[in-house]
């Protein structure tokens, strides 16, 4: 059984503070929806119409990462040049256009039960992802409108710099009511992502839904690694209650 209090006790003496959850700020793809392997497929295929290599590794490796900013990265690494944003977007763009003509991805067990025992203890749902696909980000109000506002929703949009950077929790903590970083549950399934929560200085919850070893996402620091989200819903209780 995983040492709850003491990881808690750990992010309490790391960063001075004493965890009082407020809100669950939670990552969208991998996390809410086990939609990475359909990402995958767009990634690639997209990305090989315009010369770019990518592997699976690739695109769950810089996952959580804002699209235009994976594409900008991926043209200077292979190509050496720098390219506009407007060309990554439309690059991305090619992108999204095959992620949406795919089946939808389904939403992980554990989702909707987790949300209800969020609001039922008093805390705020949040999302904060790195998507600029607005057809995604309209089904998020449509899947859990019942738990999360649409003001609670931080996205590519939001921000001028894209996780691992802190600044997506930093805002979706002001979106959340102001909050402090110890007062925010991060729940990520990718580096990038936990390195942004972290970073920020919030409770840190790793839920490893990929093909990435543990030891990808550990080297980040999350403060508690689950394999599923089922798993964390079994541990909720315990959790805000350590």
């Amino acid at each position: 059984m995983m040492d709850i209090k003491r990881a808690i006790n750990s992010y309490n003496t790391t960063f001075g503070v004493e965890f009082h959850p407020k809100a669950v700020l939670f990552d969208m793809d991998g996390v809410l929806y086990d939609s990475m392997p359909r990402h995958a497929i767009a990634w690639q295929k997209s990305m090989a119409q315009f010369g770019i290599h990518m592997t699976a590794h690739d695109v769950y490796a810089t996952e959580g990462a804002r699209g235009f900013d994976t594409v900008k990265m991926l043209v200077k690494r292979q190509k050496g040049t720098d390219i506009s944003d407007e060309k990554a977007k439309a690059m991305y763009e090619v992108k999204s256009n095959i992620f949406h003509a795919m089946p939808e991805a389904p939403i992980f067990d554990g989702v909707k039960e987790l949300m209800q025992r969020i609001t039922d203890a008093g805390l705020s749902v949040n999302v904060v992802t790195g998507s600029a696909q607005k057809p995604l980000i309209a089904r998020l109000t449509h899947d859990f409108g019942q738990w999360l506002a649409p003001d609670h929703i931080t996205t590519a949009y939001d921000v001028d710099r894209g996780k691992p950077d802190p600044d997506p929790y930093l805002t979706g903590l002001r979106r959340a009511g102001g909050l402090k970083p110890w007062q925010g549950i991060v729940v990520e399934n990718a580096p990038l992502g936990i390195h942004a929560g972290v970073a920020a200085g919030c409770f840190t919850i790793a839920v490893n839904s990929g093909p990435l070893p543990d030891s990808d996402l550990l080297v980040e620091k999350p403060n508690l690694l689950y394999q599923k989200m089922t798993e964390l819903l079994g541990d909720w209780e315990r959790i805000i209650g350590s």
